[in-house]
């Protein structure tokens, strides 16, 4: 079946207002770089258990916080000893956001500020990279 030269004019118009329409709406809102915390913990009684499980419980709470997109509980692996792996943390935590406005909003949460005061004397050093993900 042969088509017109009408009728094929209006199919490339057609495609090209489509191919327009789609980039258009790519470019209009491109996407945020999202934020991984990433928080280690120190106990003033290393090797205590009851301590760390308290930690974990307290950490555990933060999931009710909604601008956390995945948050990560974890304790040292057992893998080999190396120069450059440190193990010697108690419990480390790793969160997943959005945007920095939301790991902000995170920070000054109220199930995050009872966190910290109701684990607070637990311990005795905490260390936190915040990076930001690299698109592509």
């Amino acid at each position: 079946m042969k088509a017109s030269r009408r009728e094929m004019a209006a199919m490339i118009a057609l495609g090209s207002t489509g191919i327009a329409v789609s980039s258009g709406r790519a470019e209009a809102s491109p996407p945020q770089p999202g934020v991984v915390h990433h928080v280690f913990f120190w106990l003033h009684q290393p090797g205590s258990h009851a301590d760390r499980e308290q930690l974990i419980a307290g950490l555990r709470t933060l999931r009710g916080i909604p601008v956390i997109r995945r948050l990560e509980i974890g304790i040292p692996a057992d893998t080999e000893s190396r120069d450059v792996v440190d193990a010697s943390y108690d419990v480390s935590e790793l969160m997943f956001f959005d945007s920095v406005a939301d790991q902000k909003a995170y920070q000054d949460h109220a199930i995050h500020q009872t966190f910290v005061k109701s684990c607070g004397h637990l311990w005795s050093k905490v260390v936190v990279y915040d990076m930001a993900v690299v698109p592509g």
